[in-house]
């Protein structure tokens, strides 16, 4: 799927910027390895994050949401597409530059324990990345690693304490704090909170929003809980099957889901607001989810769409972006020169 440019709410260059960004997984089979065939897991994404900005990244498991962020931060490499960081072409750069533009981006992931060398102290673990970096040693790197925790809701007494002595909650302040070494203006929340209480996640995510405040962060923020999504996130981009379906304003595409795939989305969550009540009574999805290394010709979720008509199944819909809202879906239902669509 072709994506148009996303509009511009301003003249202020986006912190990060993705174009067209690819990524296919070679399958092979037999005794000799032969080729047959590719895995889609993402497959034409393009999105921005504007500076202090969260954007939101929801779909189900599978549709390519953790892979977009390896991509957009260079832990994997693209098949194709572009990343640009602060305006530099971060897929360009390499050594030292490469390292510079790496220390300004950080990842905080799901399993906090599993995130975690069990075997390093917290000193060791936040303060690595400041050796690596060169951003400071000795007494500095001690001061500045009792600051990050303290910045985190923990404490110097902490320092020389083991990931296993920690909960759930204060494993992941310590992911948050090791992100927060380098000083980044970006960073990627892969799932950050699904492993965690309810009550534990409420606490990490004002954090977040905190950091967020007082830091500048901007934040690419992955959940498949839709409700923490909505309050984390200003923007938000919907996929399936490696491809961005619906993007727009947050608040904008929860009240009012343009895209089929997004309302079946919102009509799974319990006591959702009454503006999404008629997707409940529209969008039940029906069959499997395709095989990413065999996707259906023409729109990618006809094969589940009831409202799937003869043009979905042999022409891919583009993603359209409305000049008047920035609001953008694939979906031919929203064609006006779509004819013989179901109303």
């Amino acid at each position: 799927m072709s994506a148009e440019p996303t509009v511009e709410t301003g003249q202020e260059t986006p912190i990060l910027e993705v174009r067209d960004l690819v990524k296919h997984y070679p399958v092979r089979r037999g005794a000799f390895g032969r080729g047959a065939g590719v895995v889609r897991a993402v497959d034409g994404v393009s999105f921005r994050i504007p500076r202090g900005r969260t954007v939101g990244l929801v779909g189900e498991s599978g549709s390519g949401k953790s892979t977009t962020a390896r991509l957009a931060n260079r832990l994997v490499e693209p098949t194709s597409g572009q990343v640009l960081f602060d305006g530099a072409d971060l897929l360009a750069t390499r050594g030292r530059e490469l390292k510079a533009l790496r220390s300004r981006m950080q990842m905080v992931f799901q399993d906090p324990y599993g995130s975690l060398n069990p075997r390093m102290t917290v000193f060791d673990i936040v303060g690595e990345p400041l050796e690596v970096h060169g951003v400071s040693r000795g007494r500095a790197r001690t001061a500045r690693v009792t600051e990050l925790l303290e910045t985190v809701g923990l404490s110097g007494r902490d320092l020389y304490r083991f990931p296993h002595q920690f909960s759930g909650g204060q494993a992941q302040r310590i992911g948050i704090a090791r992100a927060l070494a380098t000083n980044p203006d970006v960073i990627f929340c892969d799932e950050s909170v699904s492993a965690l209480d309810v009550s534990v996640q409420a606490q990490i995510l004002n954090l977040l929003k905190r950091l967020q405040r007082e830091l500048g962060l901007s934040y690419l923020f992955i959940a498949h809980d839709l409700n923490v999504v909505r309050y984390m996130a200003d923007e938000l981009c919907v996929m399936y099957m490696g491809e961005i379906v619906e993007r727009g304003d947050s608040d904008a595409v929860f009240a009012d889901p343009r895209h089929p795939y997004t309302q079946l989305l919102l009509a799974a969550i319990p006591g959702h607001d009454p503006a999404t009540a008629k997707a409940k009574d529209r969008a039940v999805a029906r069959g499997e989810v395709p095989s990413p290394s065999a996707p259906p010709s023409g729109c990618r979720f006809h094969t589940r769409c009831p409202f799937a008509f003869e043009r979905c199944t042999a022409e891919a819909p583009r993603l359209r972006t409305s000049p008047a809202t920035g609001r953008a879906a694939a979906c031919h239902l929203l064609d006006d020169t779509s004819e013989g669509g179901p109303s």
